[in-house]
């Protein structure tokens, strides 16, 4: 199990990666959309958007997303570290049913990229 302080590490490190990105993946991340991602086993939904191809985490708060966001993640916090440290697929772990991922219809095209 991953801590709080873990979980936003990662996160940061994805943020860092998606500026880094190029050709589809930066455009699939250049979008301007508020963004949450719930950490079950800890309970704790980090919330934010994703704007000029970055991830930034703009509050934390205990317990699943108060509003909903345009993008929706949810996952255990060891999944979320996995998957930034290259150790877990998205696709599998999303199909699996380890990860949600909620979206509009269109921004879910734009996020295949990044899958």
């Amino acid at each position: 199990m991953a801590t709080m302080a873990e979980c936003r590490s990662a996160l940061d490190r994805l943020s860092d990666r998606l500026a880094e990105a190029d050709g589809a993946v930066r455009g699939a991340a250049a979008v301007d959309r508020s963004l949450s991602c719930h950490i079950k086993d800890l309970d704790v939904t980090f919330t934010g958007r994703l704007t000029d191809g970055r991830i930034q985490v703009l509050d934390t708060v205990e317990g699943p997303p108060r509003e909903k966001a345009a993008i929706r993640l949810a996952m255990s916090g060891g999944d979320l570290v996995a998957m930034v440290d290259g150790e877990l697929d998205f696709a599998r772990a999303w199909a699996s049913g380890r990860v949600r991922l909620e979206a509009g219809f269109r921004d879910l095209l734009r996020l295949r990229s990044l899958l």
